[in-house]
């Protein structure tokens, strides 16, 4: 496995809410635009479906669409983020979607985090990763 760090900067955020019944979780979804720097170099495309459980505090799933660089193979793949929100922060799994990578990026696994701090328009991420099939040369 190798080692991908830098950090992404959301452009946009879009959130609006599909469901707000009187004393259930609110329901929203969010559509984020992101850039990468760092070892993945490129843009992106997300859509979260959140559970507010309070103002401040619940859980979200959404897929990314990364398109760009990685490690200097061009092509794109899609992240699975698994996540929670409160105290000021978000933590969130990543999880490459198996069978997602195109181009270079063809045959892409790997795992990862980011822990975002709210009001802060960057944040780090970390993701771990391998080339799997014909061609790969990374272990």
């Amino acid at each position: 496995m190798q080692n991908a760090k830098g950090v992404f900067e959301f452009n946009r955020w879009e959130e609006s809410s599909f469901s707000e019944n009187e004393g259930a979780p609110k329901l929203t979804q969010a559509r984020v635009s992101n850039d990468f720097h760092g070892d993945i170099r490129g843009s992106s495309d997300l859509v979260y479906v959140m559970t507010y459980l309070t103002e401040e505090t619940g859980t979200f799933v959404g897929y990314e669409q990364v398109t760009g660089t990685l490690a200097d193979r061009d092509g794109s793949f899609v992240l699975r983020h698994d996540g929670t929100f409160g105290d000021g922060s978000v933590r969130s799994a990543l999880n490459v979607v198996t069978g997602s990578g195109t181009g270079a990026l063809a045959g892409l696994s790997g795992e990862g985090e980011y822990i975002a701090t709210h009001g802060q328009k960057q944040s780090p991420y970390s993701l771990r990763w391998r080339i799997d099939g014909k061609g790969a040369t990374d272990s």
